[in-house]
């Protein structure tokens, strides 16, 4: 099978993806698979928020250069600044005869149009720098490129696919297969939330790539730029039907072994000892008692806690619609007071009526204001239950009281609520108040379309503006 060559053209809020090959063998034969494979997350060759890097600002196993910039959630490979390269590569190599990494990205510029584009590498040696998205321009192994500038218009590729990934209101998701010597690309939109919601894209049969090479995602910038972030990259590796994965211990190496079992050692003494300084400075706490709690009691105890804490939050807010909502009905009242004063009529609300409202919304308005007070002090009470829990643990009595109180400040609140619905809902007897004159009309028909054409010819001169400045930078870069 020989490398086909393919063009590509960019347009604005459309890229090409382009799947790259170099330095590799077509093998002849090839099988289609039929059973879905066995899939294990290897991940010492993957990485994902929300603690992504470490406090030296690494990433475990995984090395970056260039401009990467990685954070707590994300790796920055390139910043929205020209003439920008960076990458990140697995440390050690990989020896998956079979694998499929599942790469989330976001590549986002303020401009209609974005360079250069990002890359997904498998390759038989790192390219930490260079030419081709940020890295090297020659290599052995297979590339993924995002294409969001196609530079010269001639692009060798055995497979592609268009698709716009700039600017997205999701973060757009690749998964790329290679099982059976056959790769396969599938896209996510970044339309929907929905993780699985993927698109072919393109698949090259009877490729043979090296047995062992390192990943690595790289971006690149020129005169146009974008921010290239990667969100995760996740391996895994593929085992056909039949076969017996090869065990984790297997794959460990002694050293590796040994290293992990004094560590652990050292943190089991380190906790025995913790227990021994708790049980001196607590002696009345049975221990027999905190080591029976479980990790699963802890985590319900704070998931009720957390729903707690969001409903009131909720009806804390709904009191406080209610409240503004009293504040204008007393507003509009009184004024209709200042200006009808003590007359009456046939249509017209009496002034003993209207005085009657005010002070039942008034009264309403104080009570509603005892309610949120002691919305605030079960708030209060939460947060100071969940400080302690992150101190001390949860399962004392202390903790058990924060609760019944919590309890009965809820059914207080449901007490008043229905109490003072039943109060202002007396049947047929309401009090309604006097409706506001309607608005008049200040744009006549003739002037809005006036408007609208004048608004139309400043957007198509703004637009041909825009288009002029982009190619003049086009050509220039």
């Amino acid at each position: 099978m020989a490398v086909s060559n393919a063009r590509v053209f960019t347009l604005s809020f459309l890229a090409a993806l382009v799947f790259h090959r170099n330095l590799t063998d077509v093998a002849v034969e090839g099988s289609t698979p039929e059973e879905p494979p066995h899939r294990r997350f290897e991940y010492k060759y993957s990485f994902k928020g929300p603690h992504l890097s470490q406090s030296d600002g690494g990433i475990p196993f995984w090395i970056h250069s260039g401009n990467a910039i990685p954070s707590a959630d994300q790796v920055r490979i390139t910043p929205s600044l020209r003439s920008q390269r960076g990458s990140v590569w697995t440390k050690n190599k990989v020896n998956f005869e079979n694998w499929e990494a599942e790469v989330t990205f976001r590549v986002s510029g303020r401009g209609r149009m974005g360079a250069d584009g990002l890359a997904m590498w498998f390759t038989g040696e790192q390219g930490l720098d260079g030419p081709v998205y940020g890295a090297a321009d020659t290599w052995n192994g297979i590339g993924v490129f995002f294409d969001s500038f196609d530079n010269d218009g001639k692009v060798y590729a055995l497979g592609t696919c268009l698709r716009d990934f700039r600017n997205k209101p999701y973060p757009i998701r690749a998964k790329i297969t290679y099982y059976r010597k056959t790769l396969t690309v599938l896209i996510n939109n970044g339309f929907t939330p929905d993780k699985e919601d993927y698109e072919f894209c393109t698949k090259v049969e009877n490729m043979v790539i090296p047995t062992e090479g390192f990943f690595g995602i790289s971006a690149a910038t020129g005169g146009l730029a974008d921010d290239h972030d990667v969100l995760s990259f996740l391996l895994f590796r593929l085992t056909e039907p039949g076969q017996q994965p090869p065990s984790v211990d297997s794959e460990i190496p002694k050293e590796e072994k040994d290293k992990y079992q004094e560590e652990f050692q050292n943190f089991q003494q380190e906790l025995d000892k913790k227990k021994e300084e708790f049980q001196k400075d607590h002696p009345n706490v049975q221990g027999d008692y905190i080591s029976n709690i479980k990790p699963e009691q802890i985590r319900q105890v704070f998931e009720g806690q957390n729903r707690i804490h969001l409903e009131i939050k909720q009806i804390n807010r709904q009191l406080a619609m209610i409240l503004d909502e009293q504040r204008r009905y007393v507003s509009v009242i009184t004024d209709e007071i200042s200006k009808k004063g003590t007359s009456t009529g046939s249509g017209q609300v009496s002034h003993q009526q209207l005085s009657s409202v005010i002070s039942t919304q008034q009264e309403l308005l104080r009570n509603l204001n005892e309610l949120r007070s002691s919305f605030h002090e079960s708030l209060k009470q939460i947060g100071s239950v969940q400080h302690q829990g992150n101190a001390g643990g949860v399962g004392t009595y202390e903790t058990i009281q924060h609760f019944n109180d919590i309890k009965e400040n809820l059914h207080t609140v449901k007490r008043d609520v229905e109490h003072l619905v039943q109060r202002n809902n007396p049947g047929d007897k309401v009090v309604k108040c006097p409706e506001l004159p309607p608005m008049p009309s200040c744009l006549s028909t003739v002037h809005f379309a006036i408007f609208v054409v004048i608004q139309t010819i400043l957007f198509f001169c703004y637009i041909m503006y825009k288009s002029q400045q982009e190619a003049a930078a086009k050509k220039f870069f």
